[in-house]
């Protein structure tokens, strides 16, 4: 029954997003629009934008799909503890890895494909009004969310059910889960490359408009003579629709299989509380469908409360939902690792877990929004300069860290007096319980950013673009909280991984050295491995996001002179008579973005794998943790110092402080520029590391116990 209703939700959500996108589909791409020019103009600009996304996706896809058969095959040939000799593990995981990553590619090509098709539709509805605009870029987004939870409950449910049926019955139930891990691994891994690789092909081709475009040639934002342009609105597609896409995908379904893994024992042959963590990402879909009844736009004064909205009435309505759900499906006294817990100290964690992701969000948006004193404060000091500028974001980034931190610390703290390391699981679930609606407001970002680039390109009435901004305005802000978000998510899904790995570890080495072997006891600061290796994993946070700095710098240099060649050779393109050539500056951010995201990837997978091999157990726990605290404030700092810079811009652009072209606006603007990395590449991929690294640990234990420590 409990598997029934949770399948039926998951198509309903599926059935929600074919709704939404027949909805945006249904405009014309050229409503209202009667001049043939200005028709052509927009068919044009949305088919290179489009075509641009699309041609990324198929050699990012070429590349994941090596990665996908090559990791496999490693999977299947290590994951196998050996203590049952009737099922070899890693055959049934690689499995499991293989379909989380097939779900995960078509979470992310759907929401690139909707996001596509949504821009130009948002744009020509501009035209008609704001709330018409407003509402299309909504829908768009909704596809996003709706399709990607429903996926993922989905697979989570069909990767159960078929594991449980092709492996042997007696087989013990915690074995099944530990197998199931798999397909958050999967799901995570294409996040690595979808996260990463978007990152870098957008900054590559934002740097290069900005920095020749607005500084050296002095045109505008979105002007259709930068060359770099179609690159810069292809990357907001690929960069926050399918990599911050596929970034939720891995935690939803991460937290669930630690959840699961976590749970196996305690819940054995209960299957309505051993699925209670996937019934909590399908319980988010229904409530997100009656958020999005709720809520519509119809002044610039209404719509960024309007998305802040959705985010408050959906986080009210899980609240009440699971309190229900939860007393119904968890029992209402068991034991984990012989601590006896209830179903109502297992609410308090969902509801912690709920309560701490909006105290996230809505704190980076006191930090990035420009409504507020600190963006107004460093908008301010470009007044003197772009130095001053770039120091007083990096300090506000710093200090931005420290209410998410103390809030998220409040969400491991609490949940595990309730319900140990399990209620820590359900506290990143809780985290995640809105994220239907979190999705929608992050994936109406770049559609409305997008819907004012093709507003400017195609020269379109100034109230057009006017409207555009004004919902663009909105969308940095609720992007910036969408990042806050799944920077907090992250962290404590990685913390719930980390606590499955320890589980799970602790569960082996008793059968392996006998049921007197205490993991938990060994794992001590004072251990020098254990201290060895907090430092190491302290500092791999430092070297990755050196490593994507770095490539976006690299990418940045080749688009910028490429820009430049191109008002230096192209006759008449400054005067408008002449075309800039759009189509190589996305091949150069797609050959950049290919090239420079392999490197950054070997570190992820291989450090906690190489170190388990060598060092053991220990000193993987101790990785764990040092990347997960040093990567969480690293993530937060960045984000937010890079999205504080954006906003300043914004605001001296709206005429404050002298406005656009003055010499504040131009220090704005290289603050600005340095940003867009952090918030956008380096921020936000951090969430991968901190992530990828414990999964891979997580599913990697039986290989760590049977082979590793072999230099101690």
């Amino acid at each position: 029954m409990t598997i029934t209703w949770i399948l039926a939700l998951a198509f309903l959500g599926l059935g929600v997003a074919f709704y939404y996108t027949s909805q945006v589909k249904s405009i014309a791409p050229d409503l209202g629009i009667d001049d043939p020019e200005q028709k052509a103009r927009l068919a044009n600009i949305h088919g290179a934008i489009a075509k641009g996304a699309m041609a990324f996706l198929k050699q990012e896809y070429k590349f994941m799909a090596i990665f996908m058969a090559v990791f496999a095959v490693i999977i299947a040939l290590f994951i196998d503890d050996h203590h049952t000799d009737y099922v070899n593990e890693g055959i049934y995981t690689a499995i499991a890895f293989l379909f989380g990553a097939i779900m995960s590619i078509a979470s992310g090509y759907i929401g690139m494909k909707i996001a596509t098709l949504g821009n130009v539709r948002t744009t020509v509805s501009a035209n008609q009004s704001l709330a018409a605009a407003f509402k299309v870029a909504v829908n768009s987004g909704a596809v996003m969310g709706f399709t990607l939870v429903s996926l993922a409950t989905l697979g989570l449910v069909i990767i159960y059910v078929a594991l449980k049926a092709m492996m042997p019955a007696e087989l013990p139930t915690h074995i099944l889960m530990e197998v199931i891990a798999g397909f958050g691994l999967g799901g995570s891994s294409i996040a690595l490359f979808a996260r990463v690789g978007g990152g870098i092909f957008t900054k590559a081709a934002d740097v290069g408009a900005d920095l020749v475009g607005k500084v050296e040639a002095g045109i505008p934002e979105d002007d259709p003579r930068n060359p770099a342009v179609i690159a810069d609105n292809v990357g907001d597609n690929v960069g926050d629709v399918a990599g911050m896409g596929a970034d939720l995908f891995g935690s939803c379904a991460e937290s669930t299989c630690a959840a699961m893994v976590i749970s196996a024992i305690a819940f054995q042959g209960n299957v309505e509380a051993l699925l209670f963590p996937i019934a909590i990402t399908a319980i988010g879909i229904p409530v997100s469908l009656v958020t999005m009844f709720m809520v519509s736009a119809k002044t610039e004064a209404q719509v960024g409360p309007a998305l802040k909205r959705m985010l408050i009435i959906s986080s009210v309505l899980m609240a009440i939902v699971m309190y229900f759900a939860t007393m119904q499906m968890v029992p209402a006294t068991f034991e984990i690792a012989g601590q006896a817990y209830t179903n109502l100290g297992v609410y308090y964690c969902f509801l912690i877990g709920l309560i701490a992701g909006l105290v996230v969000g809505l704190m980076t948006e006191y930090y990035t929004s420009d409504a507020y004193a600190p963006v107004k404060e460093l908008a301010k000091s470009c007044e003197t300069g772009a130095a001053t500028n770039i120091i007083f974001g990096l300090a506000l980034g710093f200090k931005s860290s420290v209410g998410p931190y103390l809030a998220i610390a409040a969400a491991i703290y609490f949940p595990w007096m309730f319900a140990g390391m399990y209620g820590v699981a359900i506290a990143s679930l809780g985290m995640l319980g809105t994220l239907v609606i979190a999705l929608t407001i992050d994936a109406y970002g770049p559609v409305a950013d997008n819907a004012g680039g093709i507003a400017e390109m195609a020269g379109m009435d100034k109230v057009v673009r006017e409207r555009t901004d004004v919902l663009d305005a909105a969308g940095n802000t609720t992007a910036a909280m969408g990042k806050g978000f799944a920077i907090g998510a992250a962290i404590l899904t990685s913390l719930a991984l980390f606590a499955a790995f320890l589980t799970r570890a602790d569960l082996l080495l008793k059968e392996k050295n006998g049921a007197d072997f205490d993991l938990l006891g060994s794992i001590n600061l004072l251990d020098p491995m254990v201290f060895t290796g907090l430092f190491v994993g302290a500092v791999l946070p430092s070297f990755f996001s050196a490593m994507t700095m770095k490539s976006v710098g690299s990418a940045a240099y080749d688009m910028i002179e490429e820009v430049r060649r191109q008002f230096r050779t192209i006759p008449g393109i400054m005067e408008g008579t002449g075309q800039p050539d759009y189509e190589q500056c996305v091949a150069i951010s797609t050959k950049a973005a290919i090239r420079e995201m392999v490197p950054p990837g070997i570190l992820i997978i291989f450090a906690p794998l190489v170190c388990g091999y060598l060092f053991g157990i220990q000193a993987v726990a101790g990785l764990l943790a040092g990347s997960l605290v040093a990567g969480g404030v690293l993530a937060i700092s960045s984000s937010n110092s890079g999205g504080a810079w954006d906003n300043a811009k914004k605001f001296v652009e709206a005429g404050n402080l002298g406005g656009k072209g003055s010499d504040v606006h131009k220090a704005a603007v290289v603050g600005d520029t340095v940003g867009d990395p952090l918030k956008d590449t380096s921020g936000p991929s951090l969430n991968i590391l901190i992530k990828l690294s414990a999964i891979l640990s997580l599913v990697f234990v039986p290989f760590f116990v049977q082979y590793g420590g072999v230099l101690v």
